[in-house]
């Protein structure tokens, strides 16, 4: 049984009619994709409508002090733009991010999502594109071609800038937290998976602080470098035309005003339209970031293996049960889950990468599956690191005993008899170690090797860790 009629207005389009739910704010254009692109249920990110939104308040604010656009229709449009940016109308959003590859139905849904909000405001009927028409008022002095790459620039600033980095200088804190309060542990160090010389676990935590903050420092490169530079003023292939040179610029500047955050209008926009490299380098720094995290995540929990078929190093926090028929075990699920994350931010740049790589001409026409890609990846790296920082790293404890007990077993206490006993000799006291399950200690005693003042000075583990 078909819905009743009054459930639905009749709007038109260049194509024809078109029937829209009755009391939708989106219209033709939106209701065409919403049935053309039922691919995924995946919606466009909120960053990005805000984005979209904090362009279409501009804009109309801009065109009306230049006189281009009658004041009561661009108080209205800014009104209706301001509610959409601060997500009152989400659900007025619904076009799949698998759609046309300029982002245009997404432009055209922010469009007449505002457009028929301001004609509520000033008492219209909506649907009618009458007193404010979503191509003619709304998107005046733009195109979908500059309007949503820039949309999705300044999403993925914002996103960087308030999501991703306070969370990797939060957990850059907690594991340069670590390096003082574990500087009295000496443990095994490994190279190669193999036991190798003592470290400080101290000194273990230091080069994964370094690590953060050497990553921060390339994320931020990536946001405040070329992503701050926007494709707006290039309309449809470009050359601007169809804008007042000075529009897009007075854009930008009320736009970054706005986010606090500084923008500019891309030196070319050619490149700007035509090319997504900006993204694709910025998602770059992501993966790098994720690769960073994964080695950092791994080695946590490889020093939290056991309780007694591991490495038992380090005690992790215990935050749940960890199997459904073997009672008390409990599982490093913090580090599982960022490296869940950081699996899926280097699948996502690979997406990133093929899309960028796949533009035609004048124009990028991976734009929507790139945008979505790169802000999941800035939103489950903020959330993931954030989590792992608190519920993991902040209360890690080292069980000192157990690494005294692995240094003290392993061969590679050896090293520091060679340049006493010659290189020869100490590996063949390595190898009797390994076979006889006796320390080095136990045999250079037995074989009266050294002195004992020589044997306890130069087997001292903290002292093999410099200063």
């Amino acid at each position: 049984m078909s819905p009743p009629a009054d459930r639905f207005r009749t709007e038109n389009d260049s194509l024809g009619p078109v029937e829209v739910p009755a009391n939708a704010l989106y219209g033709a254009q939106t209701k065409r994709a919403i049935d053309n692109f039922p691919v995924s249920g995946l919606r466009l990110p909120r960053r990005v409508i805000r984005a979209l939104a904090l362009i279409k308040m501009a804009a109309a604010e801009i065109n009306r002090d230049s006189g281009k656009l009658d004041r009561k229709l661009a108080d209205a449009i800014m009104t209706a733009a301001h509610e959409v940016a601060a997500g009152q109308h989400d659900d007025q959003f619904p076009v799949d991010i698998f759609q046309t590859g300029s982002g245009t139905s997404s432009n055209m849904n922010a469009n007449e999502v505002i457009a028929n909000r301001a004609i509520q405001l000033l008492g219209g009927v909506m649907g009618s594109k009458k007193p404010v028409h979503p191509n003619d008022h709304v998107n005046m002095g733009q195109s979908s071609n500059d309007v949503f790459p820039t949309a999705v620039h300044i999403a993925a600033v914002e996103a960087v800038d308030r999501d991703l980095i306070p969370a990797l200088k939060a957990l850059e804190g907690a594991l340069a937290g670590k390096v003082e309060a574990f500087d009295h542990v000496v443990k095994l160090g490994r190279t190669h998976l193999m036991d190798a010389l003592p470290i400080r676990l101290g000194q273990e935590f230091s080069g994964y602080a370094a690590m953060l903050g050497s990553t921060i420092r390339r994320v931020q490169r990536a946001a405040c470098g070329p992503l701050g530079e926007l494709a707006l003023g290039g309309t449809a292939v470009g050359t601007g035309f169809g804008a007042d040179p000075e529009f897009a610029p007075k854009v930008i500047h009320m736009v970054a005003k706005e986010i606090g955050i500084h923008l500019r209008q891309a030196p070319n926009l050619f490149e700007a339209l035509s090319a997504h490299d900006a993204l694709v380098e910025a998602s770059g720094a992501l993966r790098g970031a994720a690769a960073t995290l994964t080695k950092i995540a791994n080695d946590v929990r490889w020093m939290g293996s056991g309780p007694h078929g591991g490495l038992g190093e380090l005690r992790l926090p215990e935050l749940q049960p960890g199997s459904s028929i073997m009672p008390g075990k409990v599982n490093p699920v913090m580090a599982e889950m960022l490296l869940m994350v950081c699996a899926q931010v280097i699948g996502h740049d690979a997406t990133i990468v093929w899309g960028g790589a796949a533009g035609n001409f004048e124009l990028n026409v991976m734009t929507p599956v790139m945008a979505y890609d790169f802000l999941q990846s800035v939103q489950i790296l903020a959330n993931g690191v954030r989590l792992f920082a608190a519920h993991c790293i902040e209360g890690i404890e080292p069980d000192v005993d157990r690494c005294a007990a692995l240094v003290e077993q392993s061969m590679a206490l050896v090293t520091a008899l060679a340049p006493r006993i010659g290189y020869d000799a100490a590996a063949a006291i390595a190898r009797e170690s390994v076979a006889t399950g006796k320390t080095i200690r136990e045999l250079c005693t037995e074989k009266k090797l050294v002195t004992p003042d020589e044997l306890a000075r130069l087997l001292d583990p903290r002292g093999m860790t410099g200063a």
